[in-house]
């Protein structure tokens, strides 16, 4: 049987059939989860802060059983995909109209939100009910703020997550090549979501919170993931927004999207074209994104 080449996260890879199937022939009695972990410990399969890509190698496996070229072990539990990206439930929070003066909310509180916690579960149901792209369970690396005044009165809701993986005008800009892109596109993340709750309407508060955030957020990603940023994007959908917020807090508008979307394979999906906008975070960035090694 011909070898399956399969791209996971950006990179292709063309695995040893014979080897995977004789881990489980010696190990008939492990599942899927086992199998995966075994396998990122053998290949040395880690993210930058060390910690195994069990979530890439189980789509790995899914994809080589897929293409006929494994039989996987049964599934020893249900899949909790379905669990994780349902409606989220009703979160007790106040939503009395806030109309005030910037300055009378300052200085604002700015909380990085765990993943499973109280705060993680009020972004969540949030999101899912004021955006209009809803809330979906976010792969691979991310960061998630919450927004509060001083006097603790939740405002606003930030998501950054992965960056495109293919953007012309972006990759134009940095001047990368296919293979560095896929090598370095770790040191962007795209900003998937700002959400200023609806009943919230104070003037410049928007472009307030993106500079106060912009300030942290690659601290924030070396924390967690042990990288740091050097470039944010962000998306805006020219039908629905100008963008206002993302010029007055410096973002630069480098280009229109073609009208499809990031899993659009095949181009069969249309949707509305978007400007994209960069922020570097480092004069630099270039320079960093470009590297080889």
């Amino acid at each position: 049987m011909k070898p399956t080449m399969v791209t996971i996260q950006g990179q292709q890879f063309c695995p040893d059939i014979s080897f995977i199937e004789r881990l489980l022939g010696d190990n008939p009695s492990w599942g899927r989860t086992r199998l995966s972990v075994e396998l990122c410990e053998l290949w040395d399969w880690r993210a930058p802060n060390g910690q195994i890509k069990d979530m890439a190698c189980r789509n790995l496996l899914l994809r080589l059983e897929q293409a006929g070229q494994i039989r996987l072990p049964p599934r020893q539990r249900k899949s909790t995909n379905a669990y994780r990206n349902r409606s989220p439930l009703w979160v007790p929070h106040p939503s009395d109209p806030i109309e005030e003066l910037l300055r009378d909310l300052l200085p604002l509180q700015i909380a990085c939100v765990g993943a499973g916690c109280e705060q993680d579960r009020l972004f969540r149901y949030l999101v899912a009910q004021h955006h209009y792209l809803g809330c979906r369970n976010v792969a691979g690396e991310n960061m998630k703020y919450l927004i509060y005044s001083r006097d603790g009165r939740v405002l606003a809701c930030m998501l950054f997550a992965a960056a495109a993986w293919k953007s012309a005008p972006r990759d134009e800009l940095i001047g990368w090549s296919p293979l560095v892109r896929e090598r370095n596109l770790h040191y962007v993340t795209n900003n998937a979501r700002f959400l200023i709750l609806p009943w919230v309407k104070v003037a410049s508060l928007a472009s307030h919170i993106l500079s106060r955030v912009l300030r942290r957020v690659s601290h924030d990603w070396m924390d967690k993931y042990a990288h740091p940023l050097y470039l944010l994007e962000t998306f805006v959908d020219r039908s629905r927004f100008r963008g206002t917020c993302y010029q007055a807090a410096n973002w630069q508008c480098v280009g229109q999207t073609t009208g499809r979307t990031r899993n659009d394979r095949y181009q069969h999906i249309r949707t509305n074209p978007k400007d994209l906008y960069v922020y570097p975070l480092l004069r630099q960035y270039r320079n960093r994104l470009r590297r080889e090694t």
